[in-house]
């Protein structure tokens, strides 16, 4: 997929912007459907306090083996997981999700039943359980072929699944769960591996995404090499063999640099100097002069009208330089002097350098998601609706095209904007909207927590109501995250000793 051709089919936005410049120089507060099926449930399909703790009582109990309470426990589930269908069939979002990280010590007895639980108590779903993040795979280690280890590395504990386990206990209570994955982003122990070094995305410094500040575990790949390609197949193929109810891909873009270099405005800052994207991008050449063009260009980042004068006289039997997307317009069809046409050329030559980088997570998001889309799974791209800006002549340097995501993608949005009200996120929202193609699955991601405002967020209640206002067509939401919901389980969990 390296040499696939760039999609200039009518994009939008940013993109119209791009390759056009590349190749052609009243509130209404949410009705919840009347009464409830059961008068423990509350308006957002949350489930009472009393309700609640008789479940985690009877949890209780049946963990210290009394029978009857592992029974009684058993037909609560059930009953709520239809109270729970029912209610959100009747509710707005229809689809009401929540991400988990689960850690090691989620393998003890209990564990994963009273995550679960405390999941459907705030009705929720779907949960999208994080299974590559941080180069650890959510797999049993004596069944891990990837080249990652597995979060879960406890002396006896080698064979527990814990993915297929979080699926089982998740549809249990009538969740649906997706597995949700770190896509461009490997982790540093991929770092670690001598023979993976020419898979590592690098910058026109040399480096790689581990010298940027704060950003020590994060290791970006080459999205066209073809051994990260292979690896990261891999690593889906197993993850769907758990068949989940989705898969979710997240890191589906480049590192955002520090400081003034979070805007991308020299062939230098963009991550385009690892050998297989730079021999894609030669193989986008049409003829001599544009391959030689583009050699100079990424070496040192400009042309000079003498390096067209002299690739004139290197190759006289063609025309203009050409590259896969470039279209003459009229006036360039009759050869210009070198010094007029300087300026086109590497005005082009830099367009076609960020669209080739974009291409690459394309392509790599396209193959990521076919093992799911081979059995019918679901699959969806997690993006940030600003990471596809242009500013000036620069780019945001995420380089994150997801207005090009397909409509057979679902769309999560992170929409995460803090102006101490809803609206920045209701315009976030209506961007990605404004974007998708007719039948695109849109589920915004929003940051927060239940009752009250969070870091100049306003609660998740505020949110999703302004939200309704705008946009009762969207398909679900999301809340980011379950650690934020509960802060001190997630803690507890994250540093405990496996007994």
């Amino acid at each position: 997929m390296s040499n696939r051709p760039l999609n200039l089919t009518r994009p939008k936005f940013f993109w119209r912007r791009l390759f056009a410049a590349a190749f052609t120089s009243s509130l209404l507060i949410p009705h919840f459907g009347g009464q409830p099926a059961k008068a423990q449930v509350t308006e957002y399909c949350q489930l009472s306090t009393a309700a609640a703790q008789t479940k985690e009582d009877l949890r209780l109990s049946a963990l210290k083996g009394n029978q009857d309470a592992q029974t009684r426990y058993q037909q609560l589930v059930q009953q709520q997981a239809k109270e729970l269908q029912d209610c959100r069939n009747r509710t707005w979002p229809q689809i009401q999700a929540i991400w988990l990280r689960l850690y090691p010590c989620d393998i003890q007895p209990g564990a994963i039943d009273q995550i679960m639980d405390r999941i459907v108590n705030r009705g929720y779903n779907q949960v999208y359980v994080e299974v590559f993040s941080d180069g650890q795979v959510l797999l049993p280690a004596v069944n891990n072929p990837t080249v990652w280890p597995s979060v879960i590395r406890t002396p006896g504990a080698e064979n527990i699944d814990l993915l297929s386990i979080a699926i089982q206990k998740g549809r249990q209570r009538g969740l649906k769960v997706y597995a949700w994955m770190f896509t461009n982003n490997f982790g540093y122990t991929y770092a670690q591996r001598r023979d993976r070094e020419e898979a590592i995305a690098r910058n026109g410094q040399g480096q790689t995404s581990l010298y940027l500040p704060d950003n020590s575990s994060q290791l970006y790949i080459d999205p066209y090499h073809p051994q990260a390609k292979r690896d990261y197949y891999q690593l889906v193929q197993e993850v769907v063999r758990r068949r989940p109810d989705g898969v979710l891909f997240d890191y589906v873009r480049y590192p955002r640099q520090p400081g003034s270099n979070s805007i991308a405005t020299k062939v230098s800052d963009l991550w385009l100097f690892s050998k297989a994207t730079q021999e894609a991008l030669f193989r986008r050449a049409q003829n001599y002069k544009g391959l030689e063009l583009i050699r100079r260009f990424l070496s040192k980042g400009y042309v000079t009208a003498g390096d067209i004068a002299e690739i004139d006289k290197l190759h006289p039997q063609e025309g203009e330089p050409m590259w896969q997307g470039r279209v003459l317009q009229p006036e360039q069809k009759s050869l210009l002097s070198a010094t007029d046409r300087q300026p086109i050329l590497q005005t082009q030559l830099w367009q076609l350098s960020v669209a080739h980088a974009m291409q690459g997570i394309l392509d790599f998001v396209a193959l990521a998601s076919y093992p799911a889309q081979q059995l019918g799974i679901p699959s969806g791209a997690v993006f940030f609706p600003d990471g596809n800006q242009a500013v000036g002549q620069g780019y945001d340097s995420r380089l994150q095209p997801w207005d090009r995501f397909p409509s057979s993608l679902e769309w999560h949005p992170m929409s995460y904007a803090t102006c101490g009200t809803a609206n920045c996120i209701v315009q976030q929202v209506q961007q990605v909207l404004n974007s998708a193609q007719p039948g695109t699955k849109v589920i915004p991601a929003l940051a927060g927590t239940w009752g009250k405002s969070v870091s100049n967020r306003p609660s998740l209640e505020a949110q999703m109501q302004a939200l309704r206002q705008f946009a009762p067509q969207l398909a679900g939401v999301s809340h980011f995250a379950y650690s934020w919901q509960y802060p001190e389980h997630d803690s507890d969990r994250k540093f405990c000793r496996v007994r």
